[in-house]
């Protein structure tokens, strides 16, 4: 009976030893399927961004911009449509829905942009003038108060008004006139003209636009050259 009782002892103790190892066998196992899962996790990802990236790679360069604005026309048509239905007009519903911090921010931006586009005709240069002088224009409410009272009903003329004519401007309003005829004169002289066409001159053009490129020619190069040309118009050029 010891004897068999002395066998059977240390198996126990093996049994409580083997537990621990087999559960931290167990721990092991269970973090390698944690990483073993979260591996093909971002496997799975890589692989979605790198189908994404390459769609957008074959996309235009302007995508981003088009698609954007096809979404805005989207919206715009959308909303056209229900102010239709409510009997509405859109434009007016668009400016209502504006904020004050926009509606300044644009205007900021049309100041910074130049308004100037060059010449294009006469009616559209008068117009662009006639738009820079009225910005200047600083209205004296003072002299304009004085003129409402002292001219009364006819502040406002109509056909049977005879006021038209009797107004007699002051002396800085005319100095100021005067002052802005001067700038023009002197800025319309600035002007590059038409150069007039010398029928002496030596004719080594084909047609107008070879003119220009000669005239360029001989403006950056034309002292390097001159002996050159000089013999091969006498013919003794080597």
């Amino acid at each position: 009976m010891a004897s068999s009782e002395e066998v059977v002892a240390p198996s126990n103790e093996e049994e409580v030893t083997e537990t621990p190892a087999a559960q931290k066998r167990e721990e092991r196992l269970r973090k390698f399927r944690e990483l073993h899962f979260k591996r093909n996790e971002a496997r799975k990802l890589n692989h979605q961004e790198v189908v994404e990236e390459d769609k957008r790679l074959k996309l235009p360069s302007n995508w981003e911009a088009k698609k954007a604005r096809l979404e805005y026309e989207l919206l715009v048509d959308q909303k056209k449509k229900e102010c239709a239905e409510r009997g509405e007009d859109y434009d007016r519903v668009k400016l209502l829905e504006i904020s004050a911090e926009d509606a300044e921010r644009w205007e900021r931006k049309k100041k910074k942009r130049n308004p100037d586009p060059g010449f294009s005709g006469y009616a559209e240069a008068q117009q662009r003038q006639y738009q820079r002088l009225t910005k200047q224009i600083k209205p004296d409410m003072e002299n304009y108060e004085k003129q409402r009272e002292e001219c009364g009903e006819d502040f406002h003329p109509t056909s049977n008004s005879l006021i038209y004519g009797t107004h007699v401007p002051s002396k800085d309003s005319i100095n100021r006139m005067v002052d802005d005829v001067e700038k023009q004169i002197e800025k319309r002289a600035k002007y590059s003209r038409r150069r007039a066409y010398n029928d002496d001159a030596d004719i080594d053009y084909i047609n107008e636009r070879n003119a220009k490129f000669n005239k360029k020619a001989e403006r950056f190069y034309g002292k390097y050259t001159a002996e050159i040309k000089q013999n091969l118009e006498r013919g003794t050029a080597v």
